[in-house]
């Protein structure tokens, strides 16, 4: 965002020589963070006398893990409880493997040691915007191949369109119902063969990175060792969190679909209920309409809740209300008025549906959007709460005042 920012810098009275981007520099400074916080983790484990195995784990029986460490010693471990949380790994599509080298996934990706002059993408959610807007602040020419019908195709269609078109306004190519049919490596190059209806194309590009989503990592597990039982995969559980084995419980990216998204914090709030329930304590139940969703691209998308198509299909009868940043102080303070807030409500009862954002800082938006979700707000409520002059968060207020026709400033 910083280099959108200095493209222009005139347009907020900056006067920049020349800005170039040092990926090396970058990698020392992203391990640097990185370290920082394991470091954070290490220390909350030591102060909460927790002991941490580095190494691969394998289940003996329902009590019982082997664990290969990683300094080449082996030792068991024993619980009256066990909690799976192996998470998931990127995979990849028929056709197309990974050779980690000009096929990548996004561990790869995040481990480039320079700025790719062309790189092809496939998969249009969360992480393959993210890494296409990296790249193309970078400097990188960069192509988007996406099966559905529009970018981001989880969330909201009118927020796919709009990030289409902010792609387009920055030279990022994108190809929706598209498919990569196959891809050959050579002379330092990758040949993807594209697939769009009946018709075949050829693209080429120094790197292809595959994003069509992340598998469950059971693989070594031996869960029938524990009684576990596994579907496509994936770890099978109760609305606990509990396993096919009593005493086994797990969490986040191994289960076979409780959350409709992968997400580090949906993870988080599984394991706090599933670890209250083996401890004997009153626990929530994960509301999965009511978690957030941020992607991190340019410009921001950062939704909670329904979409107007999902609601209207739960028959609800739906009433929506927008609001532009290109109306809103803030970002014109900024120089960012690109995209819009869009409220998704219930016309009769005026509960708040879904809320979905696109532009600049919507991330940190997103926290009152859930707040007044999770609180069963009403639209009339998120509307006349008084928001702070001149902030972006105005958008959101002013998008609620829409849905009752009430908008002030547009």
């Amino acid at each position: 965002e910083l280099l959108e920012h200095l493209k222009d810098p005139r347009e907020l009275g900056l006067s920049v020589d020349s800005v170039a981007v040092d990926l090396l520099a970058v990698q020392r400074r992203k391990a640097r963070v990185v370290d920082q916080l394991h470091k954070g983790v290490q220390s909350l484990m030591r102060k909460n006398k927790i002991d941490v195995f580095i190494g691969e784990g394998r289940f003996l029986s329902t009590t019982k893990i082997g664990a290969a460490l990683a300094d080449g010693s082996e030792t068991e471990l024993t619980g009256k409880h066990l909690l799976v949380a192996t998470g998931s790994a990127p995979r990849t599509v028929p056709g197309i493997a990974f050779d980690h080298t000009r096929i990548i996934d996004s561990t790869d990706a995040l481990n480039l040691e320079a700025v790719p002059r062309s790189i092809a993408i496939l998969g249009a959610g969360p992480v393959g915007v993210e890494f296409a807007s990296l790249f193309r602040a970078f400097g990188s020419e960069v192509t988007v191949i996406e099966l559905l019908p529009t970018l981001v195709p989880l969330e909201d269609e009118e927020i796919g369109q709009a990030l289409e078109r902010g792609f387009s306004r920055r030279g990022i190519k994108v190809l929706t119902q598209a498919t990569a049919k196959s891809a050959e490596v050579a002379s330092n190059r990758v040949k993807i063969t594209v697939g769009r209806g009946d018709q075949l194309s050829a693209l080429e590009a120094e790197y292809l990175l595959v994003a069509v989503g992340r598998a469950p990592v059971t693989d070594g597990l031996a869960v029938a060792e524990a009684g576990v039982s596994l579907e496509k995969g994936a770890v099978k559980v109760d609305g606990q969190f509990r396993t096919t084995a009593a005493n086994i419980y797990a969490i986040g990216d191994v289960l076979t679909g409780q959350a409709p998204f992968r997400l580090a914090h949906v993870a988080s709030d599984e394991a706090i209920a599933a670890v209250e329930t083996i401890a004997g304590q009153r626990t929530h139940t994960p509301n999965y309409d009511t978690v957030p969703r941020p992607t991190f691209c340019i410009p921001q998308v950062a939704t909670v809740g329904l979409s107007e198509r999902q609601a209207k299909e739960r028959g609800r009868d739906v009433k929506v209300g927008r609001f532009s940043f290109q109306a809103n102080s803030k970002a014109t303070i900024e120089g960012s008025r690109e995209g819009l807030v869009k409220v998704v409500t219930d016309a009769k009862i005026g509960e708040l549906l879904g809320i979905h954002m696109i532009g600049p800082g919507v991330t940190e938006l997103l926290a009152e959007g859930v707040a007044a979700k999770y609180l069963e707000a009403t639209v009339a409520e998120l509307g006349m709460a008084v928001h702070s002059h001149p902030t972006l968060s105005e958008a959101l207020k002013e998008a609620a005042l829409d849905a009752m026709g009430r908008v002030i400033h547009m």
